[in-house]
């Protein structure tokens, strides 16, 4: 699963609907949005203050849409973007007491079913319009997992001819088909075809590719990835094979980081699968065109052969020998039953998102972070920022770590990443802002993990610092040059952490300092402060800034020269102004801090005109 693979949004316009969206989380997964005027905050409640908007962006966001609200205001709200049905996300209204649920869009892309799903989850009834769902039981415009419609642009006028009476002929094999309420006939007008051949069908037919094809690829390491796909699609058309019929691009493990791989999977829509050396060598007898030069690289004797086969199992069968191109090599493999989700052979490439949280509630992560947390199967991190993403970690794998393990909690997500599972390492604040995304590619770099483990995919997605937290509930103080200091001498030297000060006090920089004391560790910030008082004058604003976006967050604003270190703990970051930085109050009796940059004295401004 990808970041793509959008978390449902359930959204709400007061606390009386709180109820029914607990029940359609808890049974369709997803993330609570609430109108900020009427529903109380809570952890896990994403609050947006104007309904339209909130909802418009959601649907361009592609995320299925559970609206707890009248379903003529969301559709209101949503008709100015209403544009191809093809592209459209699911949209679904439900009742404020539950007692309807309506699929109001994307009925064929997963509204109807999740609308089957929220219905079940609160003892009602999916009021579900689609004609052929309700006359025939299926929907030929949207086959189920395993099966693509090779001619959607066919399948307006097959239907509209079922409706009228037509009969059906079923060429191939497809359960789904048989199973449903079609009116078959031996003369039957229409003709439904099930085959992973490329064939031209005529207007009143629609042909449907099973996904029984497995591609077997090989490579050199570096290959272009358009050779390898210009040699794909020349293997699949030389054979006539349809490339929708494709289910699954397969190779060998230490190709799990080969860009051509993945990009042949890309363009064929599918997954990629990877298979050890072993796994391969089995399949040697079954090979057309074993070769020693392959397995004395590789251990085995035949990569694209051997990956199709054992991507198709026993009963599946080899139909297009290894073609070569100047660096890469391609062979196909027809499985017995369609590739799905559930099913899919050998390992994928494992993902490690390397996410920031922020301070962690739900209001200032990043719709990135959410969808990347969602997509994951696992979460590693520290306990409490796993416990900070509330509803969105159930039904992950957690794996809880303590402070101060951060070698150990790193290798962990790796580790687990090259298993072939999608793991989000969570970090509060940025990722890379003295956190973890620094040691991941550390690790890689040092050799201090597995084969496996550097060849996993690597995402890393910002999130709100410390500092940038602190510097938007005091006001601008980052408005010119600022840095940053850790003042912990764990793991740099205490000279060095000088030597940055100092330097930072001579160029009057705007300074955030992290890790400001422990419990230990007491004397570097008071010599930090009496560093900077040097270079900038005492009443020099300093921003103290406690649990940012937590409960008991806490903001005080003291001059540098009455900096007393024993009003700051582990939880604080201190930002300390430089000597251009200021206070303000304004009218409601705020106190304000700012760092000017110079707009007033830049030739034009308004307050030059003034002067």
């Amino acid at each position: 699963m990808r970041p793509d693979n959008k978390t449902p949004a359930i959204v709400i316009l007061s606390d009386a609907a709180m109820p029914v969206a607990e029940k359609v989380r808890d049974a369709i997964g997803g993330t609570v949005h609430g109108a900020a005027k009427r529903v109380s905050p809570s952890q896990g409640v994403v609050l947006f203050n104007e309904t339209k908007g909130q909802l418009q962006a959601l649907f361009r966001d592609g995320a299925p849409i559970v609206a707890v609200m009248a379903s003529g205001a969301v559709i209101r709200m949503l008709a100015p973007l209403l544009a191809d049905k093809q592209d459209e996300p699911a949209v679904i209204a439900v009742a404020e007491d539950g007692t309807a649920v309506v699929p109001l869009l994307g009925g064929h892309h997963g509204a109807n079913e999740l609308a089957r799903d929220i219905a079940a989850a609160l003892d009602a009834e999916a009021a579900i319009t689609t004609a052929g769902d309700l006359r025939f039981g299926v929907a030929l415009d949207a086959p189920p997992e395993g099966y693509v419609l090779a001619n959607p642009e066919n399948a307006k006028a097959v239907m509209a001819d079922l409706l009228a009476g037509a009969g059906v002929v079923v060429k191939g094999v497809a359960p789904w088909l048989e199973e449903s309420g079609l009116g078959f006939a031996d003369d039957g007008e229409v003709i439904l075809a099930v085959t992973d051949q490329v064939v031209e069908p005529a207007s009143n037919e629609l042909v449907y590719h099973p996904k029984t094809l497995a591609l077997g690829l090989g490579c050199e390491r570096g290959c272009d990835p358009e050779e390898a796909w210009a040699l794909a699609r020349d293997t699949l058309a030389k054979a006539g094979l349809a490339e929708g019929a494709v289910g699954v691009v397969c190779s060998l493990d230490v190709k799990a980081d080969e860009a051509a791989v993945h990009h042949v999977a890309r363009k064929l829509g599918v997954p990629a699968r990877f298979f050890d050396a072993a796994t391969l060598e089995a399949e040697t007898p079954r090979l057309k065109n074993p070769s020693d030069i392959v397995f004395a690289e590789v251990a085995c004797h035949g990569v694209a052969e051997g990956a199709a086969l054992a991507a198709v199992g026993s009963a599946g069968e080899l139909v297009a020998e290894k073609r070569k191109s100047a660096r890469a090599t391609c062979a196909i493999a027809r499985a017995p039953q369609p590739f799905t989700e559930a099913l899919l052979p050998g390992r994928a490439r494992g993902t490690l998102y390397v996410v920031g949280i922020g301070p962690g509630s739900e209001g200032w992560r990043s719709p990135e972070v959410s969808r990347m947390v969602a997509a994951s199967t696992d979460l590693v991190g520290y306990s409490l920022y796993l416990d900070l993403l509330g509803p969105l970690a159930t039904g992950k794998t957690r794996h809880d770590f303590d402070l101060g393990k951060e070698e150990d909690r790193v290798r962990h997500a790796m580790e687990l990443a090259g298993e072939g599972r999608d793991v989000a390492l969570v970090c509060s604040g940025d990722a890379g802002i003295y956190a973890m995304a620094t040691l991941v590619f550390e690790l890689i770099d040092r050799k201090g993990v597995s084969d496996a483990a550097r060849r996993i995919e690597i995402a890393v997605s910002p999130g709100i610092s410390a500092l940038q937290a602190a510097a938007a509930r005091a006001g601008a103080p980052l408005g010119h040059d600022f840095c940053t200091i850790s003042l912990s001498d764990l793991l740099t030297p205490w000279e060095d952490i000088q030597r940055r000060v100092r330097a930072a006090g001579e160029g009057d920089f705007v300074v955030a300092f992290y890790n400001p004391v422990s419990k230990k560790r007491r004397m570097q910030l008071a010599w930090a402060r009496d560093e900077l008082l040097k270079h900038r004058p005492a009443e020099t604003p300093v921003i103290l800034a406690t649990n940012l976006g937590r409960d008991r967050e806490a903001v005080r604003v003291v001059p540098l020269g009455e900096l007393n270190v024993d009003d700051v703990d582990m939880l604080t970051v201190v930002v300390v102004g430089s000597s251009d930085s200021r206070t303000v109050e304004t009218g409601d009796g705020k106190n304000w801090v700012y760092t000017p940059r110079g707009y007033s004295g830049k030739a034009g401004t308004q307050m030059e005109k003034a002067g």
